[in-house]
């Protein structure tokens, strides 16, 4: 969740996919921390950072708080060289991957967490994919951005940025009524 960008289909020659959505500005560690503590990170998450930039959240998410695994998606394959370069210093291994994809195609149904620092419409955007693709109970953590009328579980201050979190909700509950509303206003 550093951020910036969104992302496109995978590609082996690093290439750029398509123009970032939003320029890489990182997100500052203590936010990441502060993101990481809030959606209660542990040894069975699986964390997802759509717009990953130089990788700082995933790396952080095994290596501080213990996740299993995490994946760091971005568009610009400058940000996944910069992002693995990172990773080969922090020592945590084959447990945090960068894939240079679109975050608006890639697969995430897999995750139980998923750290995002775009823009609001970009947010907004991304919401009926996070709706429809992940379990109830995957808990999502943005910094800076919220996600329109979608009102997040808690809001949190860190070092001066701003932390939303919300949990998926179950289809059927007023919960997701609320945030498909949300998704819909885009």
């Amino acid at each position: 969740a550093q951020r910036a960008a969104s992302q496109a289909q995978s590609t082996s020659g690093g290439t750029q996919l398509r123009s970032p959505d939003v320029v890489f500005v990182p997100t500052p560690y203590e936010a990441v921390d502060a993101m990481l503590k809030v959606a209660k990170v542990g040894k069975n998450d699986v964390v997802y950072d759509l717009g990953s930039g130089d990788g700082r959240i995933p790396i952080m998410a095994v290596q501080k708080y213990s996740a299993a695994r995490a994946v760091g998606i971005d568009i610009n394959p400058e940000r996944i060289k910069e992002a693995e370069a990172n990773l080969k210093t922090a020592g945590v291994g084959d447990r945090v991957r960068f894939l240079n994809e679109d975050l608006f195609e890639a697969k995430i149904s897999d995750a139980t967490v998923v750290t995002l620092y775009l823009l609001p419409s970009l947010n907004l955007k991304l919401l009926p994919k996070l709706l429809a693709e992940l379990k109830p109970g995957t808990r999502i953590v943005s910094h800076a951005f919220h996600m329109g009328s979608w009102k997040p579980a808690q809001t949190l201050s860190a070092g001066g940025s701003t932390v939303y979190f919300w949990t998926i909700p179950a289809k059927g509950t007023s919960e997701y009524t609320a945030a498909a509303e949300a998704a819909n206003k885009n």
